[in-house]
């Protein structure tokens, strides 16, 4: 390969590498990660077989079946998570809820290897929750020494009301104020 190829592939993969990112970053990705990963041993163990020399150990159960039914929902509720961000509740809750199901179905839950992945990847996707874009900085504050306005998290203060704290308007808009006549209760009509 030439220098100029490598450069093109690098730039490519650059690019590649920012837009996962950015595909991770509006997902619970780790969520879904997670409870994919859980789903695996609890539907795999049920079905394994493990030779120790001549002698083979056979896993199987009589919850086989359920164990593999709790595996393959495990496995697509990480996918939903993944595909479908805005049904990430429901797919935390199910995930956890099955995993705590495939304590008793399924090998305590797949050695609790795939009760642990699952648990904590529905644990993750309930508490994922989308980004706020960036918001506009608030008017009239300034940094010490520039000209760009500051967001320091404090809220802005109240509009100045004339003596006796009535300014003529309404500033309450709860309708609950003693000055516009209210007290907090419903009126009828």
């Amino acid at each position: 390969m030439s220098a100029e190829a490598q450069v093109g592939l690098g730039d490519k993969l650059g690019r590649m590498r920012r837009s996962f990112r950015g595909w991770r970053g509006q997902r619970p990705f780790w969520g879904g990660l997670l409870t994919l990963l859980g789903g695996i041993p609890i539907m795999y163990f049920p079905y394994a077989n493990l030779t120790l020399g001549t002698m083979t150990i056979r896993m199987a159960t009589t919850a086989g079946a359920g164990s593999l039914i709790i595996g393959v929902l495990l496995v697509v509720l990480g996918l939903t998570m993944w595909f479908q961000p805005h049904s990430r509740i429901f797919a935390g809750v199910a995930a956890i809820l099955l995993a705590l199901v495939s304590l008793v179905v399924s090998n305590f839950g797949g050695f609790v290897i795939g009760f642990l992945l699952a648990l904590l990847g529905g644990a993750l996707g309930v508490s994922w929750a989308p980004g706020r874009p960036p918001r506009e900085p608030a008017k009239g504050r300034t940094a010490q020494g520039a000209g760009d306005p500051v967001d320091d998290g404090t809220p802005e203060p109240a509009t100045t009301a004339a003596a006796g704290g009535v300014s003529g308007e309404q500033d309450d808009l709860s309708g609950t104020s003693p000055t516009n006549g209210t007290n907090g209760r419903h009126r009828a009509g």
